[in-house]
């Protein structure tokens, strides 16, 4: 398990998939919010989710997020499109509703730039995420984040276009948390 200050990413046990799908996946609205694909009923038990983690695929690194201090499952946190040529990798997260505006997401993108970095060996990550998503601007920006760009009206949710902000941070200018 890597740890953070208050939370732990470990391995996808198969009991947190109907957690996060229900609670986070079936919430067509969050849904439509953390993912470029279009929201699709999945039938419970489907190995078609997004929860479902694949161990032989190499490009992604899914982990479920657990509280630091009794383990409860609080989300999901991936290091995506993980490219080992040019050493780079994208961030996502969802915490579910009840851990959501705690400090979680904060301590997951500082861990996540952990196991990118370090155990990895990645020189750049990136998060891509909406612009009225000010949770996740915040966590990224005090994890070093820095905005690189706009891109404008790029995601389609819920029938209008938003523009997503694009942020970058290197390995060189990463100060890991103590």
């Amino acid at each position: 398990m890597l740890r953070g200050s208050k939370v732990g990413l470990r391995a996808r046990h198969e009991d947190d998939i109907p957690v996060l799908q229900a609670e986070l996946y079936d919430d067509v609205v969050n849904q439509a919010r953390s993912d470029t694909r279009p929201w699709r009923p999945i039938t419970p038990g489907s190995q078609d989710g997004q929860f479902v983690v694949d161990d032989k695929e190499q490009r992604h690194a899914s982990f479920s997020v657990v509280e630091s201090g009794g383990g409860t499952l609080i989300g999901d946190a991936v290091l995506w499109n993980i490219d080992n040529h040019n050493r780079s990798a994208h961030i996502g997260l969802e915490l579910l509703p009840s851990a959501r505006g705690k400090g979680y997401g904060t301590d997951v993108v500082a861990v996540l730039c952990h196991y990118g970095f370090v155990v990895r060996g990645l020189q750049r990550l990136q998060i891509e995420t909406l612009s009225d998503n000010a949770a996740m601007l915040r966590s990224a920006e005090r994890n070093g984040f820095v905005r690189e760009g706009v891109l404008r009206s790029s995601a389609w949710v819920m029938g209008e276009f938003i523009d997503e902000v694009l942020l970058g941070l290197l390995a060189r200018d990463w100060k890991p948390k103590s």
